[in-house]
Order: structure tokens, then C-alpha cells, then sequence
């Protein structure tokens, strides 16, 4: 069983592994010894330290690690306890220089070291690891987000999914529980907060598992069936599934034409939960999932194709983060749809020259098979756009290889018709981790790149040198009708949701931190 991260209110005790995670100079000591109030904190979990004899020896070993500006440093040692016992202590030291575009608590390199320092702990019989968060000197009310950026980060670092018969990679029967210390030692414990940063790392968790999964296993019927079976669970969701022809006969082009040559059907999936109704607002959250992405017809290398069962990473992480806030209950009413489809070569293939007829209404005339994301998600938007009356409508999505270059691996690439809702997911990402950055939203200069003479638009653009981020993005927008009077947000995140070759999690955070979270951190 891959390893367990728990937030308990109370300091987990028996521990066999403590690891300390903070900024150096939170760490080191007037003396050369621990810090008292800290060695206490170990003396809790591990009932036989003996701070006499270990605080100088653990001090100086803080003393010795080397931090560096970008990523930190760590450094362990193993200690003999009074009852005879060995007990491994490891030091996650936090960069202290962090640039405005990114976290303050730089999960980036905690999720980095507490990895490393995972591959340490396996296998050596140390089942229970007490982790101490030391939170840097921050205002109350920032208090929930500085904690969830940094419980996010170790569960990043503790993947899920594996088919090694080695179990080291999933820290197999490892027991992790993050306790929070504030900057005046106290153990930050509010429970709904614990509660909702336990929901998020869990649902970042699950969907790094779901983007790691291949699609021999992670098929689109399976991937229904998986959203269809956990809304079963929740009170108030309800879940309706369109799927194969009947997706052609209700209209759903794009998704239908890009999903229909693969063994197993297109679907789209609609997820809904009422909230609370203490919120006039109705927020969408549309997903692409492309289970695999061969390109189609317009078919990808054989360097360039590896991966792409990675393209459901949008779709999967609005899936998780529903599902979090399900559970904790949302004041606002939300829905969650899946575009599901593979892109699959085959006789019933979409062929380039062929013309599709989008759920907006529109033709398009496909001039690259390898640009079917955008399809979907036309349908998408305009599907929610037309039966969910939302306010806002956020679609997340691995659209783009240009995003990568645009933005980079850390950074989504977000566009937006509304300049306060970008403002604010810009903020939140840098609060939670799931860090992003606004590229032009400019319909003027990037609708004509589709022009056709035959349909309403292309699928692809004419020059493949005018802010592709942007036009793939405006691309799903003209499928909203001009009488939708909500706000529009894009989020392509193509290059952060896998780090090599491991899923992420990303946008979990990101959608719930911005949508749902700050409305119920204030709850008594």
C-alpha cells in the first residue's frame, strides 16, 4: 500500500523517523545545540530522546548543511534513543531567497527534498514519520494557505502510482504526519483547516496517480466509470455520462470527431453539485481528457508520442478537486465536466479536410488532427455555457507544447476575459504553489489565424508565430455564445503536470485555493 500522509491535530508520537522541515535560521540555535522549543517537538514524537545528549549533535548537523539560494539543502543522521532504539532525523532546509513571482514557501524544493529523503526512509523499518512544518512569520488569516502549499508539496513528493514489484517508489506501508509549528511554536491545529488541506493534498495525490496511469488502464469508459463511482459516494453530487453515438446525435462534433476511432467511446461526463446556497454564484470547471494522444492522422513521432497518456491531466485534476470540494461542501454550485476521448488512429479516424459541427453551432474545418484538444473543449464550454447558467466558466487543460516555451514547467499559462478573476488565480497559485502567469487575451489578433474559406474557422493556425498560447485558448473561446455574460477563464498547464516522468497533481490546489477554499477557511 503506497504511503499515507495524514495532518492530525495532535503531534503524532512513536515515531521512527522525524523529519524537521524550515528555514535554516529557524532551525539553528543562539548555542550551538537545537533549539530548545524545537528539540521538545522531537522529544514528543520520539518519547525516548534524550536532548541532553542528541540537541548538540542534531544542532551541529543543521550547522554543516549548505543551503542553497534555488534549491535548499537537507542533511540526516540517525540518533541512538534511551531505550536502544535507532531513530533517523532529517533536516529539510528551505531557500531563503524567493523571487515575486514565486511561493514564499518554496514547495517547489520541499516536494524535491522530501522526495529524496523518502527514497532514505524505505525499507529500513521505519514505518512512522512525525514531520514538523516550521511556518515562516506570517499573518493569521495566511495562515491556511502557507500550510497548504507546503502539505501539497510533501504529498507530491509521495506518489501513488507504481507497478514495480520494488515498492520504493510508492514508500510502501510509510505513515507520513505533517504537524504545522507557527513562528511562536504553538502547533497550528484548527481542524477545518487541517480538514481541507488533507483534501486537497489528497486529491493532488490521486490525480498525479491518474496522469501516471497508462491508457491500457486508464481507458475513457474507465475513466467515467471512475468519476461515476466516486460521486455515487458523496452526498448532493449528482453525474451524468454522454457517450459513443449519442454524443453525434446530440450535437458534440468536436468531442465525438476526435474520440470515435478509438476501441473505447468518447464520453462526456457532467458532475454537479448544488453547494450550500449561500452563494449566488455558479462556477464550471471544464477538463480535456485525452487518455492518449497519438496525434491522430496528423500522427506524432516516435520521440514526440511517449507521454501522452499524460494529456487527461486538466480532466483529472478537475475530477480531484470536485471531488474535494464535495466533501468538505462548497458554498457556491459547481460543476465538473470531462471531455474524455483518445485520439486514436483507426479506419473512422478524422481525416484533415474534414468538417466538424461543434455543440456551439459552428463548423470547423480540421487542418491538424494533432490540435483535438481544443475540440473537446469547445464542446465543453459551450455545453456549460448553455445548461449550467454559470458565472464563470475555468477550463484546465495540457492544450499546448508552446505553453512550455511561453511560460516554462512551473508557470500555467492563464488567459481571461475578466482582469480580476486573472488577478486573483494569478494570486492564489502563488499562495498555494500551482504557481501561473497571464498570456494576452486579444480576440482581435488571434480569431483570424483560423479563418477558412469552407467553414466558420481551422482547428489549427496559420502562423505558428503569433502567441500559440493565446490562439489555442481563443480557439475554445469562440465556442461561447455572445449571450454568455459570465467571466471566461483558460488555463493551459501542459508542461506542469508531470515533473520527468511522474504526474504532479497540479491544478488541484489552484481550483480549490481560488474557488472554494476561501469561503469555507472562514466558516467557525
Amino acid at each position: 500500500m503506497p504511503a499515507v500522509v495524514n495532518f492530525p491535530e495532535e503531534i503524532q508520537t512513536n515515531a521512527h523517523t522525524v523529519v524537521l522541515i524550515g528555514a535554516k535560521s529557524r532551525l539553528t540555535g543562539a548555542t550551538a545545540s537545537l533549539p530548545e522549543d524545537i528539540c521538545q517537538l522531537v522529544q514528543t514524537a520520539v518519547i525516548d530522546f534524550d536532548a541532553a545528549a542528541d540537541g548538540e549533535l542534531l544542532g551541529r548537523v543543521v550547522a554543516d548543511i549548505h543551503v542553497s539560494d534555488y534549491s535548499g539543502g537537507s542533511g540526516q543522521t540517525m540518533i541512538k534513543l534511551k531505550n536502544g532504539a535507532l531513530c533517523k532525523i532529517i533536516f529539510i532546509l528551505t531557500p531563503e531567497c524567493v523571487s515575486r513571482h514565486n511561493c514564499a514557501t518554496r514547495p517547489d524544493a520541499i516536494a524535491h527534498r522530501f522526495g529524496s529523503a523518502g527514497h532514505a526512509v524505505h525499507g529500513q523499518d521505519l514505518t512512522v514519520v512525525t514531520t514538523f512544518v516550521f511556518l515562516p512569520s506570517v499573518a493569521d488569516d495566511a495562515l491556511f494557505a502557507t500550510a497548504l502549499s507546503t502539505g501539497c508539496a510533501i504529498g507530491k513528493a509521495c506518489p501513488k502510482y507504481s507497478r514495480k514489484n520494488d515498492a520504493t517508489e510508492t514508500r510502501d506501508g510509510i505513515d507520513v504526519f505533517v504537524s504545522f509549528i507557527k513562528a511562536d511554536g504553538s502547533v497550528y491545529n484548527k481542524s477545518k483547516h487541517l480538514q481541507l488541506i488533507s483534501l486537497t493534498t489528497d486529491g493532488v495525490r490521486e490525480t498525479g496517480q491518474l496522469v501516471d496511469r497508462p491508457c491500457n488502464e486508464l481507458n475513457t469508459t474507465a475513466f467515467a466509470e471512475l468519476a461515476e463511482s466516486e460521486a455515487a459516494k458523496l452526498q448532493n453530487v449528482t453525474c451524468k455520462i454522454i457517450k459513443g453515438k449519442d454524443l453525434e446525435k446530440q450535437g458534440f462534433g468536436g468531442l465525438y470527431g476526435v474520440g470515435k476511432a478509438a476501441a473505447n467511446p468518447p464520453a462526456l461526463v457532467v458532475l454537479h453539485h448544488p453547494g450550500k446556497g449561500t452563494s449566488s454564484s455558479t462556477v464550471c470547471w471544464v477538463g480535456k481528457g485525452i487518455v492518449y494522444d497519438t496525434g491522430g492522422l496528423s500522427i506524432k513521432t516516435k520521440t514526440g508520442m511517449p507521454g501522452m497518456k499524460r494529456d487527461m491531466g486538466g480532466a483529472g485534476a478537475i475530477l480531484e478537486a470536485f471531488l474535494a470540494a464535495a466533501k468538505a461542501g462548497p458554498q457556491n454550485e459547481l460543476y465538473a465536466i470531462l471531455c474524455l476521448a483518445e485520439n486514436a488512429v483507426g479506419p473512422d479516424a478524422t481525416r484533415p479536410d474534414d468538417i466538424h459541427t461543434m455543440y456551439s453551432g459552428k463548423t470547423v474545418e480540421i487542418n491538424n488532427t494533432d490540435a483535438e484538444g481544443r475540440l473537446v473543449l469547445g464542446d465543453g464550454v459551450a455545453y456549460a455555457a448553455k445548461h449550467c447558467n454559470p458565472s464563470i466558466i475555468v477550463n484546465m487543460c495540457t492544450l499546448t507544447g508552446a505553453q512550455g516555451v511561453a511560460t516554462g514547467k512551473h508557470f500555467a499559462a492563464v488567459m481571461c476575459t475578466d482582469a480580476e478573476l486573472e488577478s486573483d488565480v494569478i494570486a492564489s497559485g502563488k499562495l498555494c504553489g500551482d504557481l501561473c502567469h497571464p498570456v494576452p487575451y486579444s480576440p482581435e489578433f488571434f480569431t483570424n489565424e483560423f479563418a477558412s474559406k469552407v467553414a466558420d474557422m481551422k482547428n489549427s493556425v496559420a502562423s505558428r508565430s503569433n502567441a500559440q498560447v493565446s490562439c489555442a485558448g481563443q480557439f475554445i473561446g469562440n465556442h461561447l455564445p455572445r449571450s454568455f455574460k459570465g467571466k471566461w477563464l483558460h488555463i493551459d498547464m501542459a508542461a506542469c503536470a508531470h515533473a520527468g516522468e511522474r504526474g504532479t497533481g497540479y491544478g488541484v490546489a489552484l481550483l480549490l485555493n481560488t474557488f472554494v477554499w476561501p469561503a469555507l477557511v472562514t466558516e467557525p
